[in-house]
């Protein structure tokens, strides 16, 4: 009876200990918006660690693929959430323990503690039993817990846990209340009078008659009096209250690692899944990518930023997608076009998808194929740092000759107009240099940039523009078409709008 985790199929795959530090990416890539949606009201289980912990392996992130698409199935995940619930209430339940003041009050918590377990485990047993499942993790998570549920460890503790819960209720006491004086003694068939109030007023009732009777929240706490009946109440019934006392004792440590740990990692799943129901209702697709780390032949299709369609879903506005692919030897998305035109988003959205896709999870789109990268870079617009004494332009310098010199072939880099600071004709030396320096390590890249001369300088180089509107060009599209920078995307737009194309001004001439 052995299982590893619902995250991790060896535990290779698993990194070295949880990052509370996001990835220096996450910021220039909204990374950081989107993992704090997903992760939001399921602080208790900080979430947010397995997050910034992509997968290095082709093989584990299948793993977490197929638990996904298993999570697909509404009866599973309704059943999961039950039992995740439970799961809380335990927890709130032991928490509970060290804030209350009488022996036997906590005694009493966490013997519920242990009945509420006993029966989410039992049932969650049941319902994965009975559910249709395909992957290799949950199959192996359903015949671990189907030989626990049925294991002589856990059928005893709840048993046990059974019998001195039995034994309490099975206690009967009467108090005698005189003056301030309160007395417990065993019950001997007095009458009871909540019985006879009741009866007696029973006549005076003429209809249905709003309930006044309190409710005692499970927060809710003993005071001394009730603390000091109680105890009276364990001498009148020493064996019952020495079998729940030895009981706490004997269970201090009740849980099982293994479904403790999977009601935390599953949630990784759940939370996610969660997040982009909205956005898959709202009429936008998600796929399971296929993943390499030998072809950087990538494509996404119908693709968008995730952290911007979650905004433009919750304001009920539409989301625009785009299609990209790299084929053969090309490397460079080298994208262009008029400001303001969706050109840092599409790069943001290449950035997602491959970091998303390296942890398991479905992504923006119809249809696609990623690479496994060991690492991604980002180049985007820094605020001018006064302590460093540095310029802008050498700024962009030292950090791009950082990410050069860390960088690997098997790297991404995305770029968001790097040398804006200086002249148009030193920022096209620079950047061809730069350039020159990515097709040699032969990375995977995504640059926006104004200077449209990079998008032809060789085989490797793909140029992709943002588009307007033909008949208005100042409204953007957003659009992100394969073409050619031949810089006029903008102006040609323009000048179709005024009527001033080479072709309209020819109709206008009289022959």
């Amino acid at each position: 009876m052995t299982f590893y985790s619902i995250l991790f199929a060896r535990p290779e795959d698993r990194p070295t200990g949880e990052s509370s530090e996001a990835p220096d990416f996450f910021t220039d890539l909204n990374l950081d918006q989107i993992v704090a949606a997903v992760t939001a009201g399921k602080q208790e289980y900080e979430l947010t660690p397995l997050f910034y912990a992509p997968l290095t392996a082709v093989d584990a992130i299948l793993y977490r693929q197929e638990i996904a698409q298993d999570l697909a199935d509404e009866t599973l995940m309704a059943d999961i959430n039950t039992f995740a619930d439970q799961m809380s209430l335990i927890r709130r339940y032991l928490g509970m323990l060290a804030k209350l003041y009488y022996q036997r009050h906590r005694e009493g918590w966490f013997l519920e503690a242990v009945l509420t377990y006993g029966a989410a485990v039992t049932q969650l047993a049941i319902d994965l039993g009975a559910a249709s499942l395909r992957s290799p993790g949950l199959l192996a998570f359903r015949d671990y817990m189907t030989a626990y549920a049925a294991s002589a460890e856990f059928t005893l503790l709840l048993a046990e846990a059974r019998q001195v819960r039995a034994e309490l209720a099975a206690i009967t006491y009467g108090i005698i209340i005189h003056d301030s004086v309160v007395k417990v003694c065993h019950y001997e068939g007095e009458s009871d009078y909540s019985v006879e109030v009741e009866a007696t007023f029973a006549k005076f009732k003429q209809g249905a008659v709003k309930d006044y009777r309190s409710k005692l929240t499970i927060a809710s706490g003993m005071n001394h009096v009730e603390a000091k009946i109680l105890d009276l109440v364990a001498k009148l019934h020493p064996e019952a209250f020495d079998h729940l006392s030895q009981f706490c004792g004997r269970h201090t440590h009740f849980l099982d690692e293994t479904i403790r740990t999977f009601d935390r990692e599953v949630q990784f799943y759940i939370a996610y899944l969660s997040f982009i129901a909205d956005i898959q209702r709202a009429g936008l697709s998600f796929c399971y990518p296929q993943i390499s780390w030998q072809r950087k032949e990538v494509y996404d299709y119908a693709g968008f930023d995730l952290a911007l369609a979650a905004k433009r879903v919750h304001e009920d506005a539409p989301v625009v997608v785009n299609d990209f692919y790299l084929k053969d030897g090309e490397r460079i998305l080298i994208v262009s076009g008029p400001n303001q035109g969706g050109k840092t988003t599409f790069a943001r959205t290449f950035g997602q998808l491959h970091y998303l896709a390296s942890l398991g999870c479905p992504v923006p789109g119809r249809q696609a194929q990623l690479y496994l990268c060991d690492r991604i870079f980002t180049h985007f617009e820094r605020e001018e740092n006064m302590s460093n004494l540095r310029g802008k332009l050498q700024d962009d310098l030292v950090r791009i000759d950082a990410i050069l010199k860390q960088a690997t072939p098997h790297s991404i880099l995305i770029m968001n107009e790097i040398f804006a600071s200086t002249t148009l004709q030193d920022a096209l030396f620079l950047s061809q240099q730069i350039e020159e320096r990515i097709m040699q390590l032969d990375l995977l890249c995504v640059w926006v940039t104004f200077i449209d001369e990079l998008a032809t300088a060789g085989e490797k180089t793909v140029s992709m523009v943002s588009t307007v509107a033909p008949d208005n060009p100042a409204e953007r599209t957003y659009k992100i078409l394969r073409r050619s920078a031949d810089g006029l995307a903008y102006a040609m737009s323009i000048a179709e709008k005024h009527g001033l194309t080479y072709a309209s001004i020819m109709e206008r001439i009289p022959a």
